[in-house]
């Protein structure tokens, strides 16, 4: 991702690659969702490691857990095997969100046992989820594998504790029971998403004559892929960070490239996280046009449009997007 400010640009901010702002989709994995009854898998391509979830109705802790657990080395090349029996989850390699146990040595991630209270720490306090118990232990390595950085670099663990405060404990909270708002208090953690509720909402209805595995375990997928879809999202984190690492101007245009179109956007940032406005919206005399017509106007070759707010535009190129973004701050700073 690319930061663009009025005094400059930050080529990678945070280091990320240029990707880094397209959804994490675990496509580069072979991600298989089965029951013990039914099987997805081919017999040519045999998954190396088995991660075990509860059949049955779904929650987007566990699917978010199973997204991410993906993401990792060690999980990589994983089946996803959804089942409540007992004799069957032992002998997966790892278990989300089922089996009664969390031992991070044994790669059990469950948090409704009796007795269970473990929390993210550095200053956070809310109970955590079996998505949560994923990425406590392997967000670091997920964060440093995108931006391609060591571990250890300050800039994975700013990544990381914001990933948690913006996006992680919301879900966390939301799975327990813990209730936003105390009557005299601030927010006890910050919502910047529903996620939870269009997860749960593709459990399949009650009404549905088909109820088959193979129905659910079609669902459970689509669960995972939208729950992945809005992991590492740099809106959810560009405010807080920007904070944090004193950028000055501040970031008026984040590049990204689209995963949909494999086409490059320049999108405005809004003044503030829960404003529509931006910062520097697009050049009105651009807004609404689109190919030939606005690459003429602009003066730059391969553009695809301009939202007629001027939020934000597309380009055929990542030349061609910053070629736009820096257009604009000469043409706005007029």
């Amino acid at each position: 991702m690319w930061a663009i400010t009025g005094g400059g640009f930050y080529q990678k901010l945070l280091n990320f690659p240029k990707t880094i702002s397209r959804p994490l989709m675990a496509t580069s994995n072979l991600i298989r969702v089965s029951s013990p009854a039914y099987s997805t898998g081919s017999p040519n391509n045999v998954p190396s490691k088995r991660v075990g979830t509860h059949s049955g109705s779904f929650h987007c802790d566990e699917a978010l857990g199973c997204f991410m657990i993906c993401l990792t080395t060690k999980f990589s090349n994983s089946e996803i095997v959804r089942t409540r029996d007992p004799k069957v989850l032992e002998g997966f390699d790892a278990v989300l969100d089922v089996g009664g146990v969390y031992d991070p040595s044994r790669d059990r991630y469950d948090h409704h046992q009796k007795g269970f209270e473990e929390v993210f720490g550095h200053g956070f306090n809310t109970k955590l989820s079996s998505a949560g118990l994923v990425y406590k232990h392997f967000g670091k390595e997920i964060i440093a594998k995108e931006l391609q950085l060591g571990e250890d670099h300050p800039n994975v663990q700013r990544l990381f504790l914001a990933i948690y405060k913006n996006f992680m404990e919301a879900i966390d909270a939301i799975d327990n029971g813990i209730n936003q708002f105390d009557t005299d208090k601030p927010p006890r953690y910050v919502n910047n998403t529903n996620l939870s509720s269009r997860v749960g909402r593709l459990n399949l209805d009650w009404m549905d004559p088909n109820q088959s595995p193979e129905k659910e375990n079609e669902a459970f997928q689509q669960a995972m892929a939208l729950a992945g879809s809005e992991f590492l999202d740099w809106k959810l984190h560009i405010f807080e960070l920007e904070e944090e690492m004193k950028v000055d101007p501040p970031i008026k245009y984040v590049l990204y490239e689209d995963d949909r179109g494999k086409r490059w956007r320049v999108q405005a940032v809004a003044i503030s996280p829960d404003r529509f406005e931006s910062r520097k919206p697009l050049p009105a005399q651009w807004r609404g046009l689109t190919d030939d017509e606005l690459s003429k106007e602009a003066g730059i070759p391969g553009c695809i449009f301009v939202h007629i707010s001027g939020f934000t535009g597309g380009n055929q190129t990542y030349e061609g997007a910053l070629a736009m973004a820096r257009t604009a701050l000469k043409i706005l700073s007029i």
